[in-house]
């Protein structure tokens, strides 16, 4: 089963020329290691800016250190998926901040495009099939033929979230999934997600919704300035980040992260 790993692993950022000043580097980590094994839940926890999605797209291979490694099982991610073009759509269901269902599509279409990537062309059939489960997994019979519009927020996100699991992927990374959600429609989501973890799939999810991590109380990272602060095993929002920020010295790179 796959373990993710982070050695030593940073990525900076240049921000575009300004016509007057220096150009700065921004960071969007600094020297991260870290370890999540297969079947963990992992809150990423921070401020805004803290350098929690840009942690997730280097798990993901979305985005491409500057230096260390990200390896799956001591393997380096980024020689993997250069070995196949759907290795990460097989490895990682992702979700990301911004919505990503295509508006002009029915949500059936919209799905079945996920299961191409994934798998090739596939027996019509199959493809059905496939859709039928996950829509069924995250409690959305029935609108295969409804568009993203006639959705709510909260439905629209849940849509994400079944086509995150079209290939049944071992690892979900999340990011702000619960965002601009009510409370209802957040808890169905974590519940939702705690069904999945216990079938035993990784979930790593960056949040700012602070009351429902202190509730779960699974593993938290937390982070500062584009380094992990904090880690700890049923951990709290926020407790280790107030801690951090008195003993720990300031990056050298500066707190304006991306």
């Amino acid at each position: 089963m796959p373990t993710i790993e982070l050695e030593n692993v940073s990525k900076f950022y240049k921000p575009k020329r300004r016509r007057k000043g220096p150009v700065h580097i921004d960071m969007g980590v600094e020297e991260v290691n870290l370890t999540i094994r297969q079947g963990e839940f992992v809150f990423v926890v921070g401020a805004s800016g803290s350098g929690k999605s840009t942690l997730l797209r280097l798990i993901t291979g979305e985005t491409k250190p500057n230096q260390g490694r990200v390896c799956i099982d001591e393997k380096e991610l980024g020689w993997m998926l250069k070995l196949s073009r759907n290795r990460a759509a097989m490895m990682f269901g992702k979700i990301w901040q911004d919505p990503t269902l295509i508006r002009k599509k029915t949500i059936g279409e919209n799905l079945a495009l996920a299961v191409k990537i994934a798998f090739g062309r596939e027996n019509p059939r199959l493809v059905d099939l496939r859709i039928k489960k996950v829509l069924g997994l995250v409690g959305l019979k029935g609108v295969e033929k409804k568009y993203p519009v006639e959705l709510s927020i909260g439905q629209c996100r849940r849509v994400e979230l079944a086509r995150a699991l079209i290939a049944s992927p071992p690892i979900l990374v999340l990011d702000e999934i619960t965002a601009n959600l009510d409370d209802d429609c957040i808890w169905d989501t974590l519940h939702l997600l705690n069904d999945i973890n216990r079938r035993g799939t990784t979930v790593v999810m960056a949040t700012h919704d602070s009351q429902y991590v202190n509730i779960l109380r699974r593993r938290v990272i937390t982070m500062s300035a584009g380094r992990i602060v904090g880690d700890v095993q049923k951990g709290k929002y926020g407790d280790v980040l107030e801690r951090e920020k008195r003993i720990s010295p300031p990056s050298k790179f500066g707190a304006d992260l991306i």
